[in-house]
């Protein structure tokens, strides 16, 4: 009874706050109510910070022609009270609560890349930096500070090949890169270093997304890429991406040959934009034969905006992945029992309304996916397991069986455009025992007292991992743009 009268409290506590900030927002939206929206973006203010073309001609901008703050997984700010003409500084946090409805004993939330730990305040993300800019030269730098900095580096297994630490080098960075601005057609951008990948549509950046909690399709495919990226603006409305990268979210090269993939954005009007990524590569660290292959496809429709409504605006999502893994023991269709098929599809349908001039909003939507061989989904960090050590406790063996479905409701509350608290409902569903049970994922050493015993993954002795098909989740987040 005790344990269970902190954990309401801390709720409750934390929820009162945010509750407090979000009725003061309501008293500010019916005041303005009759306020007119916020301005377009401008030829110099492009929607996505890896984007900003240097010296860019106001005509050329690309995706400057309309407003698209209201994209998913494209920032919302039409203002950058740090920007400076040689170098356009940026803070990001991304901190709040989850709790986990099964209540696992060691605080261990399984198979997201949005949230680690459940009943605790945690910081997800902090990152400073920005965006250097002088005569063609481009940079820009933004820190991977919080749980990031380590729930992303343990799913990539590449830095277990030779020696330098990768995962060490670069868990601090989300973003590193260098290039230079060509003013050819509507600019082109070539870059090298760290950057985010948007395949799977969401942005990194939760500040930037409908949703905390994204579905399998962005879950489960890279959130970066470490290689060269040639952005080739053909006009203000289509985006040519060419990517020479080392794989599929990898610090390093798996085996002797790089990733190659491609990106197309096109942007017809200020209601509708489409993104098409493809991708190959041998993404098997110790098996040169399988080859990766890989498709993500999404539409984003505005379908209603006023000014004098109360629901001020209306959009929807759709993506669709495919792909599959062959070569090595594995095929795309499967065949003999020694062959079996390994595949990914994958959707997921949001839709968003924004109510009171923007002032709030309601994300409702999930998605569905199959991943026979278990390749993509992420591996349950079960006694410290990572993407290299793998599981015993849950094989990712050619044709092992995963399908699953998810559902996610969200309500923003939308301070400013540059702060944003948010309440959020999760369920999630797999075919196999995948989320944390009540008993958690981690050895006991002794009585409420957890460690991780002996290599990553390994076999513990006495010790079974408490695994359910289902999780139920809670979460309230505050996150800051600068």
């Amino acid at each position: 009874m005790t344990n269970a009268f902190s954990v309401n409290s801390r709720v409750l506590s934390f929820a009162g706050v945010l509750l407090f900030v979000a009725l003061r927002v309501g008293a500010q939206a019916t005041e303005t109510a009759n306020v007119s929206a916020p301005p377009q973006i401008g030829a110099a203010q492009v929607a996505t910070a890896p984007e900003i073309v240097a010296e860019a001609a106001p005509a050329a901008a690309p995706f400057a022609f309309a407003d698209f703050t209201w994209l998913n997984g494209n920032s919302r700010q039409t203002v950058f009270p740090l920007d400076g003409p040689v170098f356009s500084g940026q803070f990001t946090i991304d901190a709040g609560y989850n709790y986990e409805l099964s209540n696992p004993r060691d605080h261990t939330i399984v198979g997201t890349t949005a949230a680690g730990r459940h009943n605790e305040l945690q910081i997800t993300h902090l990152g400073v930096g920005g965006d250097f800019h002088y005569k063609g030269a481009r940079g820009r730098i933004m820190t991977q500070l919080g749980l990031y900095a380590t729930m992303t580096p343990r799913s990539d297994a590449s830095p277990m090949r030779g020696q330098w630490s990768l995962a060490d080098a670069y868990k601090y960075i989300t973003e590193g890169y260098g290039g230079y601005h060509f003013d050819v057609l509507n600019g082109i951008n070539v870059d090298a270093g760290i950057f985010l990948s948007y395949v799977g549509l969401c942005s990194y950046y939760n500040y930037e997304n409908w949703t905390d909690q994204a579905s399998y399709v962005s879950s489960n495919t890279p959130w970066f890429f470490n290689g060269i990226r040639i952005q080739i603006f053909t006009s203000d409305k289509l985006k040519i991406e060419p990517w020479i990268i080392n794989g599929w979210q990898s610090y390093g090269v798996f085996n002797q040959q790089p990733g190659l993939g491609m990106q197309v954005a096109w942007r017809p009007s200020g209601n509708v934009a489409a993104v098409f990524s493809a991708y190959g590569g041998k993404d098997v660290l110790g098996n040169s034969d399988r080859v990766r292959l890989h498709t993500d496809n999404s539409l984003l429709v505005k379908y209603h905006a006023s000014k004098r409504s109360f629901v001020s605006q209306a959009a929807f999502s759709l993506t669709v992945d495919a792909g599959c893994e062959t070569g090595g023991g594995v095929t795309c269709a499967g065949g003999a029992k020694t062959t079996p098929s390994q595949y990914f599809l994958g959707a997921m349908l949001y839709n968003r309304l924004w109510f009171a001039n923007n002032r709030f909003a309601l994300t409702v939507g999930g998605g569905v996916m199959t991943n026979p061989g278990r390749y993509l989904v992420v591996t349950p960090p079960i006694n410290g397991a990572t993407s290299y050590s793998l599981s015993p406790y849950f094989t990712q063996n050619p044709g092992d069986e995963y399908w699953a479905w998810d559902t996610t409701e969200t309500f923003d509350v939308l301070v400013s455009e540059l702060v944003t608290v948010r309440f959020e409902l999760t369920h999630r569903w797999a075919s196999v025992p995948y989320f944390a049970g009540p008993k958690g994922v981690t050895p006991e050493a002794s009585p409420g007292v957890y460690s991780n015993s002996g290599p990553p993954g390994s076999m513990v002795a006495g010790f079974e991992p408490d695994l359910q098909q289902n999780e139920n989740r809670v979460s309230a987040t505050i996150k800051v743009r600068i």
